[in-house]
């Protein structure tokens, strides 16, 4: 039905506060950075118009991280677009600050909780091998 695909892969030793505030956060890069992913505004019977979401399923991952180091080199790799998170995100208090901290990461090492991947769907498929869905 879709020839692309949008993945979310969470680190699963996070609080479930923390799994969740990390995929809303992935979610709107992934929408920021892809608009045409978008899919049509809702509108009630009433005629009431509602926001968009994104117009295909998301697969939700999880992983550890080096699963999410894997899956991140093998998304650079293949030229997906990426949205990442590090745990260091979950001190500051704002945007420009998460982009210092990203910035302020190994990138060979990133303190990876999460990543959102979007993209062709067999090179999605690729750069998530081996990971099994968010139970």
């Amino acid at each position: 039905m879709f020839d692309t695909k949008v993945a979310v892969i969470v680190r699963e030793n996070l609080e479930v506060w923390q799994k969740l505030n990390v995929t809303a956060f992935l979610a709107t890069g992934i929408a920021a950075a892809v608009p045409e992913a978008l899919g049509e505004p809702y509108e009630d019977a009433r005629g009431q118009r509602y926001g968009r979401m994104l117009g295909q399923p998301m697969m939700i991952y999880g992983a550890d991280v080096g699963g999410l180091q894997a899956a991140l080199r093998r998304g650079v790799s293949r030229e997906l677009t990426i949205v990442p998170y590090v745990h260091a995100m979950f001190s500051t208090g704002y945007d420009a600050a998460n982009r210092e901290a990203f910035r302020a990461e190994d990138p060979e090492n990133p303190d990876l909780v999460g990543i959102a991947l979007y993209g062709p769907k067999n090179a999605v498929d690729k750069a998530v091998k081996g990971l099994a869905l968010h139970r």
